[in-house]
């Protein structure tokens, strides 16, 4: 037989003649020229994207079919299906029926990602020494019956997968050929009966790439890949097999690892370069402020949080033209109606228009959510809403532009808690739906690895362009479960549409509160965040000037021993006094005072002790971080441990305690803290020379 000649196919009687149709190419390589990609594709999904920037990368020649048609293939994620494929293939493959030296690579798009190029592909093609080769991988589907029939395999992957084959034109011709059912039937069980039925199987010369040298299937498979950082590349490695796919197929609930590969294969992220795709399709905002987007900033206060005041200077000093804003906000505490109140009598005039829902509606939080979106979805000037939770704080006053330049569909820059491992964002889930570590999760909050990554889960803050919510995101109700909290059932509905969300951590966007043990009960609440949130406190009630005191020399010296210096900030001062004055329980200024042990003080002042007011444990806080380093400074050698047994706030009045006779105590130091502006407040007069001559 002269296995160099292709025949007509005349009948399945002449089929075992077309192993020969390559016969001349088995020695010398293909050319890529003669590779030609087919895939399937109703929608330019977020996944589609992704496939053509990966083929593009290795210059690979792709024919998309079915773009813009209605999918009739049947829920394929579900159920079996995909039959639309099959049809929509065969149509396309009848030119090519006798193009002998032509190779036929089709696969998915949704789900797939080009690892490496052509000439890899042909190479290891030709050395299968097959005409056609599917993918394989350890599952049966749809048919677990027809397990007995297929042939066993000493080692490798045993079942077909229809998501990825390659062949010569011919023999991928014939094999759609025999197509004749509906689109909702199912494509992999057409192929599979064609590949269990030994005669067709030898007569088309097809086999599984059993070790995944050419394809790889991760549904099945998550322990067996990992990245192999190459210089300047990623491949993904299949440790079973020590073979380096190329092609990577997300298959069944293999998305989100696909995902994660993806943003590093093929060269998305590397050691060397870094993220490569950051720049691309990027936007620039215009020079004039009322050419700006619009943003519905949609800000949320579901539980009892510290420094909601804050929160609210930081958006009135957010750097975005005000009249380009709307702001929805839904409030379900009624300790934070008053700073939701003074920020609207303040400033709502500035925004386009204000909405406020307020405790006593008694709104639920995946309502809420649902009514945030929908007010930018049945807007059309809406071009993008921004969720912000109230525990959010966003200090870098781009952000919103940021965002927006960044040009994502939803993208949350990302955001933790102080020296913690805790964010906005997961880089994997469990099986069952919740939190899981990735590899690379501690590197992206660490700021190791930067650039925006696709993942499966974000909260708290995040931009979603206003196109899409009039859309792919058309479904009112995005945040109902009946397991799932709010933030999880959004993320699983965009997920379920192939949508993909982003975290950028390009930039240090701010940081997320500790909420677990906000303080009630008190007038300035936020004076007992000193532990759970200390940064915070200090930024609020720490002077400017503390952290420079020792290298500007702005500590003075009136006399020895003697230092002055500014510890707390003016609003710090303030909280203290009003904090003070609204306990009201100031002592009567004799000798008897019941608080202290013993009875009786020697030297009374009109004071609140610090615990009278539960303040004791913070102040010592105060003193040990803020004070012993400073103590230490000026006395080298000394070492404190800044406890105090007795911490209080004096009150002087003309009428009342003007003054403090000299006395002498036990301390090793002495911290008086000026609650009051000189000169402003109080009229200041020298003081005797009690100590060195000091003035």
């Amino acid at each position: 037989m002269d296995h160099r000649v292709c025949w007509p196919i005349l009948s399945l009687v002449l089929l075992s003649q077309l192993p020969g149709c390559e016969g001349e190419s088995r020695g010398r390589p293909i050319p890529k020229e003669n590779l030609l990609v087919f895939t399937v594709a109703t929608k330019e999904t977020d996944g589609f994207k992704r496939f053509i920037r990966s083929a593009n990368f290795f210059n690979y020649t792709v024919k998309v079919l079915g773009m813009d048609e209605d999918w009739t293939g049947g829920d394929v994620a579900q159920t079996a299906g995909g039959g639309q494929k099959v049809r929509i293939l065969k149509e396309a493959m009848k030119p090519y029926a006798s193009a002998k030296d032509l190779v036929i690579l089709f696969v998915d798009s949704y789900d797939v990602i080009f690892a490496s190029g052509p000439e890899e592909l042909l190479k290891k093609f030709q050395q299968t020494k097959h005409s056609v080769v599917f993918s394989a991988e350890v599952f049966i589907w749809p048919n677990r019956h027809l397990e007995v029939k297929y042939p066993h395999v000493r080692d490798g992957k045993r079942f077909l997968n229809s998501g990825g084959f390659i062949g010569f034109a011919p023999n991928v011709y014939l094999l759609m050929e025999p197509w004749d059912l509906q689109d909702k039937d199912d494509d992999q069980l057409f192929y599979t009966n064609i590949y269990l039925d030994a005669e067709k199987r030898a007569n088309l010369n097809i086999t599984l790439d059993h070790k995944c040298r050419i394809f790889q299937n991760l549904n099945g498979a998550l322990d067996e890949v990992v990245l192999k950082f190459e210089e300047a590349r990623v491949r993904a490695r299949n440790l079973a097999y020590d073979t380096l796919p190329v092609i990577i197929h997300g298959n069944g609930p293999t998305k989100m690892q696909l995902n994660y590969l993806g943003n590093y294969i093929p060269k998305v992220w590397t050691f060397e370069t870094g993220c490569t795709e950051c720049e691309k399709d990027t936007i620039s905002l215009p020079e004039k402020d009322n050419k700006f987007p619009t943003v519905l900033i949609g800000i949320f206060i579901e539980q009892l949080t510290p420094f909601v005041e804050n929160f609210f200077e930081r958006l009135v000093n957010l750097d975005y033209p005000k009249e380009q804003l709307q702001i929805f906000i839904h409030n379900t505490q009624t300790d934070h109606e008053q700073d939701v109140r003074k920020f609207v009598e303040q400033h709502g005039d500035k925004y386009q228009n204000v909405k406020v829902i307020g405790p006593e509606e008694e709104m639920l939080n995946p309502d809420a959510r649902n009514m945030g979106l929908d007010m930018c979805r049945q807007d059309v000037a809406c071009d993008y809403y921004f969720n912000v939770d109230i525990e959010v704080v966003l200090q870098n006053r781009d952000a919103l532009k940021l965002l927006i330049d960044q040009n994502r569909s939803i993208l949350a820059p990302l955001v933790g808690r102080r020296k913690k491992l805790w964010s906005n964002f997961w880089g994997a889930m469990s099986v069952d739906g919740y939190y899981a570590r990735s590899e690379d999760y501690v590197d992206i909050v660490d700021r190791r690895r930067t650039g925006v990554w696709n993942v499966p889960y974000i909260s708290s803050v995040y931009l979603i362009h206003g196109s899409l919510l009039r859309s792919d995101l058309t479904k009112r109700d995005l945040y109902h479960s009946n397991k799932l909290d709010a933030d999880m059932a959004f993320c699983q509905n965009v997920r379920e549409q192939g949508i993909f969300m982003y975290v950028t951590n390009r930039h240090v966007f701010g940081h997320i509160l500790s909420v677990e043990n906000c303080h009630t009960g008190n007038l300035h609440n936020d004076l007992w965040q000193i532990d759970e949130n200390q940064k915070d406190w200090e930024e609020k009630y720490i002077h400017p000037n503390w952290s420079r005191i020792i290298e500007d020399k702005i500590l003075l010296q009136p006399c020895p021993d003697v230092y002055w210096f500014p510890v707390f900030t003016e609003r710090g001062c303030d909280d203290i006094v009003e904090e003070m004055e609204h306990f009201g329980q100031w002592s009567s200024g004799g000798n008897q005072d019941m608080r202290i042990q013993g009875g009786y003080e020697n030297v009374p002042t009109i004071d609140i002790h610090m615990n009278q007011v539960g303040y004791e444990k913070q102040w010592q806080k105060f003193l040990k971080e803020y004070i012993a380093p400073l103590t230490e400074k000026i006395y080298p050698g000394y070492y404190t441990k800044a406890y105090s047994f007795l911490n209080f706030v004096v009150r002087y009045k003309p009428e009342e305690q003007p003054s403090l006779e000299p006395h002498h105590d036990a301390s090793t130091f002495t911290i008086n803290v000026a609650l009051n502006k000189a000169g402003v407040d109080y009229e200041v007069k020298p003081v005797q020379p009690h100590w060195r001559n000091c003035l």
